[in-house]
């Protein structure tokens, strides 16, 4: 694929009987053609950033059906140490489920002990990115419609809404949604590696990568030398246990971390000087956009929109200034200084659900849905109301079904997790943790933000890379303190944002 489709494709800013891809059979014939990402190095590009290399590979469509001879392509990255010589090859996902990861090894340049000893991957999984797409037609029933309204006219726009996601994302994704699968894409990984040449290769990743980790490891315990998860869903349930904590999660963030840090600052934002103050702010603007929609360069926002903000400023700290200026914007509390946001392409959207409502059944119909959504709004109204995986319930599910992942016979699982993570709560990975059989959590008091290692985290950094190149394993369980919040104004520590801007200007 040449580098502009890759630029056009990312130029917009989570046991049976199975046919398992080959592992003893003769090496694949085909050839990644490696070339530099960037035609010319962008603005903001890290030291070391020229020498990422992008290629591609192909793969079969289904492959429980290899012989059909339908091929997708899978587009992934390369950063080589600067020596050439690397001493194991690490695959990386940064999560979503369905998140672009070409440009996730320039995160690791940060971290020369990493990024001079190993071979670092980036991967757009199947489904996302510059690989064979899918895409729900840009329809996304999150958006279109307040969950807080439980008046039966409302409920019926937002099951309806629900109902006509599921719908867009299978008939607009066409024969490739049905593949978009866990059970698929760790065949695509496994390939991956023969391709490379490699008989062992590592695991690093995030979120929902963490997901994908924990099948790749139960598909392939023999293709795995070293395995980190960082913040983790619980893989060893169904995708929809995963959400069944989001509304815990984001409110414990959002009055535990960010209404106290807003009150803090009351002399910049003027949103309230105690907390209880702040979420009065937060319901007054909310009522008064439902009421009056304000447009901004980056879109219109609304009740709905407002809650996405917040939700999007709670994953990492490093956000919560950029988000408090919006809100108070939006409150009316500061001058308007307005700047567009980045956005996602649809396809990692697509991805995503494609994912979660292929993977694994859904438990439930509309009126269980509107059950949960009553009990958890009334306890969680940040984001309670809120139901991810409800297209689920409509969903036409092809008939997948994915090994159960135990950790018999894979190699240790050093996991990472914070302690007020709102996308993946504490409880889920400690739930994992239980289940997987040969892990060690290493748990980050006093932090909330959602991806921890490379990210300015000093302890969590040594640990695991004398883990990946030390080789030292953690015999148990052991904790590292967070980082502290950043004061407003202070400069963005987080990597992976600008990864993400990067992204932008691959073949440019």
């Amino acid at each position: 694929m040449h580098r502009r489709t890759i630029a056009a494709a990312l130029a917009v800013v989570t046991a049976t009987s199975l046919l398992i891809a080959p592992q003893a059979t003769a090496a694949p014939t085909q050839k990644i053609q490696w070339q530099r990402c960037f035609d010319t190095p962008p603005p903001g590009l890290p030291p070391g950033g020229e020498r990422l290399e992008c290629g591609n590979f192909t793969a079969p469509m289904d492959w429980n059906n290899p012989r059909n001879g339908k091929t997708i392509t899978i587009a992934v990255s390369r950063l080589a140490p600067k020596s050439g010589k690397a001493k194991q090859t690490i695959f990386t996902n940064p999560g979503g489920p369905g998140g672009p990861g070409l440009t996730l090894p320039l995160v690791y340049l940060d971290r020369p002990k990493l990024s001079d000893n190993a071979e670092i991957i980036g991967i757009d999984v199947r489904g996302t990115g510059a690989s064979s797409n899918v895409t729900c037609g840009s329809f996304d029933a999150t958006t279109l419609t307040d969950p807080r309204d439980r008046s039966e006219a409302n409920l019926d726009l937002v099951y309806g809404a629900m109902k006509l996601h599921a719908e867009f994302c299978q008939a607009r994704s066409g024969e490739l949604g049905r593949y978009v699968t866990t059970d698929q894409t760790v065949k695509d990984l496994d390939l991956l590696r023969q391709v490379l040449g490699k008989k062992k290769v590592s695991w690093l990743g995030y979120s929902g990568g963490s997901w994908l980790g924990a099948y790749y490891a139960t598909y392939f315990p023999r293709t795995l030398d070293k395995i980190v998860l960082d913040s983790n869903v619980d893989f060893t349930a169904p995708w929809q246990n995963a959400f069944d904590d989001w509304g815990m999660g984001f409110e414990r963030r959002f009055r535990v971390d960010f209404l106290p840090w807003v009150a803090k600052y009351d002399s910049v934002y003027h949103l309230g000087k105690t907390a209880e103050e702040v979420r009065q702010s937060y319901e007054r603007t909310r009522a008064k956009l439902n009421e009056q929609p304000v447009t901004r360069p980056e879109g219109v926002y609304n009740g709905v929109q407002f809650d996405l903000l917040l939700r999007g400023t709670l994953y990492v700290k490093d956000n919560f200034a950029q988000g408090t200026q919006i809100f108070a914007e939006l409150a009316g509390t500061v001058p308007a200084q307005p700047k567009a946001l980045a956005t996602y392409p649809d396809a990692q959207n697509a991805t995503a659900y494609s994912i979660l409502c292929n993977d694994t059944k859904f438990r439930g119909d509309r009126k269980f849905l509107e059950r949960e959504a009553a009990v958890n709004g009334a306890k969680w109204p940040l984001v309670g109301y809120y139901q991810i995986a409800g297209p689920c319930a409509f969903w036409n599910r092809p008939d997948v079904n994915l090994k159960k992942p135990t950790g018999i016979g894979v190699p240790t699982t050093l996991m990472v997790q914070s302690v007020r993570d709102a996308a993946t709560p504490l409880e889920g990975a400690q739930r994992a943790h239980r289940n997987f059989n040969n892990s060690v959590l290493l748990t980050v008091e006093d932090e909330g933000d959602h991806g921890i290692y490379g990210l300015g985290n000093d302890c969590v950094n040594d640990i695991v890379e004398r883990y990946f190149i030390d080789d030292i394993t953690p015999a148990k369980d052991l904790t590292c303190q967070g980082v502290p919040l950043p004061a407003p104004g202070e400069p963005q520590q987080n990597p992976l944002a600008n990864a993400r801007r990067l992204a932008t200007h691959l073949g440019k």
